[in-house]
């Protein structure tokens, strides 16, 4: 059975993914087919990821009580992200207002992952068992997965998006 830092170093995996391509979004210019398609990847990547931790490590979390608030604080900030990338999509990728979105973006995005990773899965850890850990291991591919097949770019501006 896998440990709870094998589970943790997972979600770890894919979050150093999208920090490679925040990376590499960073670099391009303009509207180009690059920046689309590493946006749409991104995208893609994000959303199915949320998806996934919420129903594999969030859902397990929000049944222990001394977690609940920072579940539903990390589970707030997916709303936040999602509605971030709607925006960006929703944005000429050829305007400089792309970019400045896609900044604060990058910067809003690390500092949710960095949050997750310094401050609530070693918290966490700390109320797992042996069935939770089963749990998760059984979710969180499973959906990351069929997120990800059925992940899309929603372009939609932030002032346009439902509560």
């Amino acid at each position: 059975m896998a440990t709870n830092a094998e589970i943790f170093d997972r979600l770890k995996q894919d979050h150093d993914t999208h920090r490679e391509l925040l990376d590499k979004l960073m670099e391009t210019s303009g509207d180009s087919s690059e920046r689309d398609e590493l946006f749409t990847e991104l995208t893609k990547e994000l959303k199915s990821h949320a998806a996934a931790e919420e129903q594999a490590l969030y859902s397990t979390m929000l049944r222990k009580p001394p977690t609940t608030d920072e579940t539903r604080h990390s589970v707030a900030e997916h709303h936040e992200i999602d509605e971030a990338l709607n925006d960006l999509a929703a944005t000429d990728m050829s305007s400089s207002a792309w970019l400045t979105k896609f900044k604060e973006f990058d910067h809003q995005y690390r500092h949710h992952i960095d949050e997750e990773e310094e401050d609530h899965f070693p918290d966490f850890e700390n109320y797992l068992d042996d069935d939770d850990r089963a749990h998760m291991e059984k979710v969180f591919e499973r959906r990351k997965e069929e997120e990800k097949a059925e992940a899309e770019v929603t372009p939609e501006k932030k002032e346009d998006a439902k509560e």
